[in-house]
């Protein structure tokens, strides 16, 4: 397939990143001057000084896992929100809670591309399985197959009878919904000997779509791919025909981050996914969503240009319990960051006899004194998480490249 969305995704990276910088500078600049939150984080911030992606790195993090907090105390956008209540399109409160406005209406959330990618075009009928009540997910995707000029019926979640009935009714060519749901609603249709036949195409996300299942629909001659949204920024990636990992968004700017900082991981390495939207009411800068993903090499054989990701590969927030208390990745981080010959870290938390166990693995450089580097890690991990833990050296690059900064390997309680 040559077809593409648009003019983006075939462009020169140096074209995308001078209209992302432009585009960055613009949002920054609005963020400062009308959203409380990014006035007071923001304040010593100058626009025009950000002359490159890669200064993004110098700006704080907002974190997805501090978003209920920020609401309740700054109610309801957290002063992320740039107009008042009244001015956004439409308001939504997932469960958390967690506020996410509409700023705007249209597709402000950018899925029209992933749907494009996956073969719906003018005319089609969508068929949408996701919610409509309370969160964004069913007006995301409603939005978007209307972008594209098609037909659209709100199925929303359940009743996959008259899922079946609405299906065959309008013959609609494509589902939008969790990866799971449309297996459902065929089985439920050759159950009622009413078989589905006009399926032929699904954009799912919200869940995982395994090999297995991916298999059930080709056998169908199903074409389903996935794509990587959140309610809080849209389209952050989504898979072509190549399915040669998730090409990001041409609207978004994409970091990956060691989990609890604000820091670039290597290129390659497993870290926490960070996005900035330009949403002209509600922008999110350098917004922490909690994933963990890893930029792939290349560029896809589709001819899409644009970065590719590998795909949702677990959770960042890696908090656990050790002895009554919680320790976090940003205490890991810190500990790493006050001893300048630790390369690379990772807390390993075990049980034996029933007492809880630490040790914190380390990647040192070559010929520093280990005796005297294990005395003041040790000490500096009773002043960061108040425990003891023990100290384990290993050879640079032993580690693994899993994004994991602590590593719990207790037995689950009733497993």
């Amino acid at each position: 397939m040559t077809d593409y969305f648009d003019h983006k995704e075939t462009r020169s990276q140096y074209e995308r990143e001078n209209d992302q910088l432009q585009k960055l500078q613009s949002c920054l600049s609005d963020a400062k001057e009308k959203a409380p939150f990014y006035s007071e984080t923001l304040a010593n911030i100058d626009p025009t000084k950000i002359t490159s992606i890669t200064d993004l790195a110098a700006l704080p993090v907002v974190r997805k896992s501090n978003l209920i907090e920020m609401q309740s105390s700054s109610s309801p956008f957290g002063g992320l929100g740039q107009v008042s209540t009244g001015e956004m399109a439409r308001l939504f409160l997932s469960p958390g809670p967690i506020v996410e406005p509409q700023g705007i209406d249209g597709d402000i959330w950018r899925v029209a591309r992933a749907l494009h990618a996956v073969g719906l075009r003018k005319g089609g009928v969508a068929h949408n399985c996701f919610a409509y009540h309370f969160t964004p997910a069913g007006i995301m995707f409603d939005f978007a197959a209307r972008t594209l000029e098609c037909a659209v019926f709100p199925g929303g979640v359940g009743q996959t009878e008259s899922q079946v009935q609405a299906i065959n009714r309008f013959q609609a060519d494509t589902y939008m919904g969790t990866p799971d749901f449309l297996k459902i609603i065929l089985e439920k249709a050759d159950a009622l000997e009413t078989p589905i036949t006009s399926i032929k195409r699904a954009l799912v996300t919200g869940g995982p779509l395994f090999p297995d299942l991916r298999r059930y629909y080709q056998d169908r001659d199903i074409h389903v791919r996935q794509c990587y949204a959140t309610a809080d920024v849209g389209l952050i990636a989504y898979e072509s025909e190549s399915l040669e990992g998730m090409i990001l968004d041409e609207d978004v700017i994409v970091e990956i981050v060691r989990p609890g900082t604000g820091d670039l991981v290597a290129e390659g390495e497993v870290g926490e996914i960070v996005v900035t939207s330009f949403n002209p009411n509600y922008p999110l800068i350098r917004f922490a969503t909690g994933d963990l993903s890893a930029f792939m090499p290349g560029q896809s054989s589709c001819g899409r240009t644009n970065r590719r990701i590998k795909g949702w590969m677990g959770r960042a927030d890696q908090t656990t319990k050790v002895r009554g208390m919680f320790i976090h990745p940003e205490q890991i981080a810190r500990i790493v960051e006050k001893h300048e010959e630790v390369v690379k870290a990772r807390l390993e938390v075990s049980e034996n006899a029933g007492r809880d166990n630490m040790s914190l693995q380390c990647e040192i450089i070559p010929d520093c004194n280990r005796d005297e580097m294990e005395e003041r890690l040790e000490e500096t991990i009773r002043s960061e998480c108040r425990l003891r833990g023990e100290v384990a050296f290993v050879e640079i690059g032993t580690l693994p490249n899993d994004g994991k900064v602590i590593h719990d390997t207790r037995p689950v309680v009733g497993s």
